[in-house]
């Protein structure tokens, strides 16, 4: 299991890293030079990036709103939840009921200082700086015991976030998955998902470009299979395990993924009460 070392306080602003580049993506200002010139290369490539990380932010957006208003979900734990971005997990929940509690834990420093500053005045809603591996440290953090009560129901999420953490036998997806799974209330709700690719050449492009560009904070991009495996133990919610841009979307002109060098795929599954 992971063990929680010294995480870092300092931005550098020259290693491009995960979060911000997302940021950027999304039309946020939390960016800088190299986290730019990161995703430019990376659209050389794989040029359907930037429509992927909206779908995927969308995709966020009507899992939480479901749960929140369908299944009455009034606790949320955001593991690397990234940048502060609009309409983000507590904005979304809280508009249907004020009283949700949202913890959102990531290890990007300049996620902490933004966050934060950002939520100074919601005593419902608070960042901690967590590697999101750390399940003991997230789950016993005094923000954490303080707004979120795991003998009741509660939604974890694993937004986009499983291509960030390499294959480990204690660390990797499947063991974090299966950690978090053991702790957590009946009823309790698990959302899912990462990027994957059934081109071998386009995962092994993608994880050695991200991998050298972010100086080892990479993964590895995965398949729909190894993805499927994460939901063990779980009921998988209607319509199953897609392409994000497909689960329950608003409308049938609902923007969609159009090409297919690579996905975010993945859903939601809950504990079976």
């Amino acid at each position: 299991m992971h063990t929680g070392k010294q995480l870092s306080t300092e931005i550098d602003a020259s290693v491009p890293t995960a979060a911000r580049m997302y940021d950027y993506y999304l039309g946020g200002k939390d960016n800088y030079a190299a986290d730019r010139a990161a995703v430019g290369e990376l659209d050389k490539v794989v040029p359907s990036t930037r429509r992927l990380a909206l779908n995927n932010r969308r995709f966020l957006q009507r899992v939480v709103r479901m749960l929140t208003e369908e299944y009455g979900i009034r606790q949320y734990v955001d593991h690397g939840s990234g940048l502060p971005t609009q309409d983000n997990v507590h904005q979304v929940a809280q508009r249907i009921d004020p009283t949700v509690h949202v913890v959102y834990a990531d290890n990007d420093p300049m996620v902490l200082v933004h966050g934060r500053a950002l939520l100074e005045q919601d005593q419902r809603t608070v960042v901690i700086q967590a590697d999101m591996r750390d399940t003991d440290g997230i789950f016993g953090h005094p923000e954490t015991e303080r707004l979120i009560d795991f003998s009741q129901p509660v939604c974890v999420l694993f937004n986009s976030v499983f291509h960030c953490i390499p294959d480990d036998d204690a660390d990797g997806p499947l063991a974090l998955a299966r950690r978090v799974r053991d702790r957590l209330a009946p009823g309790s709700f698990m959302v899912m998902c990462q990027l994957v690719s059934e081109d071998a050449e386009v995962r092994e492009f993608v994880t050695d470009f991200m991998d050298r560009a972010t100086q080892g904070h990479w993964g590895r991009v995965r398949t729909e299979r190894d993805v499927e495996s994460y939901f063990e133990g779980l009921e998988v919610l209607e319509p199953g395990l897609v392409e994000v841009s497909t689960w329950r979307p608003d409308t049938e002109v609902a923007p969609r993924q159009l090409t297919q060098e690579w996905i975010e795929f993945g859903g939601v599954g809950r504990l079976p009460l």
